[in-house]
């Protein structure tokens, strides 16, 4: 099958590369990079992403569930898989079987773990105060029996929940984060236990808080060349950060309608001079919110086609009558670049009322992922 024959994102290596090497750059010396793949890479495609970082000799990759590990051993890739999520104790078995190593949430977890008997690799999860997974940073000696349970505790690592604001209140609450989380990593050194990795850091821990340094850090959807909104700003500048993905789909056909005539589902749309339509190949099934109704365009021929109407689950509706050049079998952008003009993910989400890090993470599976 085509894989551009309908609708597709395409895939630029390069610029992952581009952006492997910022990181490189800004993270301190010996902090190594644990990229986080899960929701297949944020939507960029989990195989081909870890394919091409684990070619730039990146070996430590972190996913939210085992069959994301799973999935990613069976192509062929090696190294650390970290589940952040939970496993149920029913697939601690496939834990075993493909070598992932497991978060421990919390400590009536590490119990299942132990009873288990199965011989994973486990980091320890530490609440300093997103109140999510992890155990409790004032329990340090909870944390600190973890090794004499006989668990294979590999690493130790936090979760950052607002280091994306720069607000006195957000950047205070962060630098209490990080002081926690190196209370916990120098109480367990001074109990003699010194063989784990520590790691903090996300994409916005690492921008906004280059002095902060640990074993590992785990860049996600800055990675992609993506900020989570248009209006972020970072204390390292994330402008040389490229990004990796476009969104494309077909122009299916196109519909001529009449002054005052409606189309799409509800007649939503209402031409208000005589108009010419063009039908895309992608819809609410590929991952386009409906909330886009009516809201943004598309790049065709590098100029501005308005959404028109409702979005279908396969299709959806844009105005083409100023673009005469528009025909079937042609190209939209939804996310990218054509000619002059560019849709960034940011914009996307701007328009829809949410982050870019859901837009990409949402991408259906349907749409073939090309690298170019």
């Amino acid at each position: 099958m085509y894989k551009k024959g309908r609708a597709w994102i395409e895939i630029d290596l390069g610029k992952l590369e581009t952006n492997v090497a910022f990181f490189r750059r800004v993270l301190p010396e010996g902090c190594r990079m644990m990229p986080a793949v899960k929701a297949d890479a944020y939507g960029h495609g989990a195989h081909l992403i870890a394919e091409k970082l684990q070619k730039l000799g990146i070996s430590d990759f972190c996913v939210a569930s085992a069959g994301e590990g799973c999935q990613l051993r069976e192509a062929g890739i090696h190294g650390q898989i970290l589940v952040l999520g939970y496993t149920h104790p029913r697939d601690f078995e496939l834990l075993e079987t493909y070598h992932l190593t497991q978060t421990v949430v919390d400590s009536a977890y590490a119990g299942e773990l132990q009873a288990s008997g199965r011989p994973v690799c486990v980091h320890a999860a530490v609440d300093t105060g997103m109140h999510r997974l992890g155990m409790e940073w004032e329990r340090e000696g909870e944390i600190v029996k973890l090794w004499r349970r006989g668990l294979r505790v590999t690493g130790v690592y936090s979760h950052l929940c607002v280091a994306d604001g720069r607000s006195v209140e957000e950047e205070r609450f962060t630098e209490m984060q990080i002081a926690r989380f190196k209370q916990i990593t120098d109480r367990l050194r001074g109990a003699g236990i010194r063989e784990f990795a520590a790691h903090l850091q996300g994409s916005y821990g690492i921008l906004n808080y280059p002095g902060c340094s640990f074993d590992c850090a785990r860049p996600g959807i800055a990675l992609y060349g993506i900020l989570s909104r248009k209006a972020d700003r970072t204390r390292i500048p994330a402008g040389d950060l490229m990004p990796v993905l476009s969104l494309k789909a077909r122009i299916g056909c196109i519909r001529s309608v009449r002054e005052g005539e409606g189309a799409g589902y509800g007649l939503a749309f209402v031409a208000k001079r005589d108009t010419r339509l063009a039908v895309l190949s992608a819809g609410y099934a590929d991952g386009i919110p409906g909330c886009l109704a009516g809201r943004g365009y598309v790049l065709i021929r590098g100029r501005r086609a308005p959404v028109a109407g409702r979005i279908c689950m396969d299709q959806m509706l844009v105005d083409v009558t100023d673009i005469p050049e528009a025909e079937p079998a042609g190209e939209a952008v939804l996310i990218g670049s054509s000619g002059g003009e560019r849709i960034t993910v940011e914009q996307y989400a701007e328009w829809t009322g949410t982050i870019a890090n859901e837009i990409v993470s949402r991408l259906g599976d349907r749409l073939p992922r090309i690298a170019v």
